[in-house]
Order: structure tokens, then sequence, then C-alpha cells
């Protein structure tokens, strides 16, 4: 298993991180052929890859580039010491979570996660066909598991989904 951190679109990573984020998306695709199970998680951050532009590029990257059912966790960044040189960033909002999951599943994915705020509904795995709730988290751990035979027991559904 490999999880992939997609800090943003070129701009951002570029003017953050100062990586090459076609090389990132690269090594993805070459984790999906290569049948890896593979999950992405961006870290979402105020002014910085928030916007609604951003995440449905990325969004429309993960289904077309590695399918509907590859998970995406956004995840709450909390202030950290000289993240920012010139200004205080803000810990991201549920709401604004809220958001960029909505996008997710606009663009037609399938598992989108919110992360970094134990006990919020989206945390845990639902059908995508018929909403179903799968499996329940509070953090890191699992409170319920109802996936039988890698099925949706309500509607059947094929869960693409490794452990437990």
């Amino acid at each position: 298993a490999m999880n992939i951190d997609i800090k943003g679109d070129k701009e951002q990573v570029a003017r953050y991180c100062e990586a090459n984020v076609e090389k990132v998306w690269r090594n993805a695709r070459l984790a999906k052929e290569s049948k890896v199970w593979l999950e992405l998680t961006t870290l979402v951050i105020r002014g910085v890859n928030d916007d609604e532009e951003c995440l449905r590029g990325i969004a429309r990257r993960i289904k077309n580039e590695l399918g509907e059912d590859t998970p995406w966790h956004l995840t709450r960044y909390y202030p950290a010491y000289k993240f920012a040189k010139d200004a205080y960033v803000p810990a991201t909002s549920a709401k604004a979570l809220e958001k960029a999951r909505q996008i997710g599943r606009e663009e037609g994915l399938n598992y989108v996660y919110v992360g970094n705020l134990p006990g919020h509904p989206f945390e845990n795995t639902y059908c995508p066909n018929c909403q179903e709730l799968l499996i329940k988290r509070y953090g890191f751990s699992v409170s319920r598991y109802n996936i039988r035979d890698r099925k949706c027991p309500k509607c059947g559904n094929e869960i693409p989904i490794i452990g437990h």
C-alpha cells in the first residue's frame, strides 16, 4: 500500500515545495499500473490550495489518471512553526474540508474523506451506490466494519478495499 501527497497544482507546488508535481503524478500512475494499493492525501491550507479551481483540478486528475475508486484524503492543516513567512495561516475549517469533499464527489470520485477531524462523519466509508455506512472511524480507529466479501451488505455493490 502507498499514500502519496498531492500538495496542489503546479503553481502551488512550485511556490511552496519546489518539487516537480508532474513527477509526483507520474509516480502515482506507476504505482496504480503496478497494482499497488494507492491512496492520495491533500493537506488543505487556506489561501494556498483551498480554491475550487485547484481542488477540482486535483479531483479530475485523480479520476482521469488513477480512477474513480482511488481514495482521496483531504486533511486539516494546523498552524505550524515557520510555515508562512509573512502571515499567520489559521487551521483549515471543517466547512472548507466539507466543501473540498463535495468537489471531489461532484467530479466523480467515490471515496473522498476528510481527515484530522476525529468524529466527523466524512472520515467514514460509505457505499458510493446506496450511501450505506460501511466503515465507521474515529481518527485512526475503526469501530464498525460492515463489508462482507468486498460487497455492500445493503445493495451488493462491489467495494474495492484492502484490509480487515
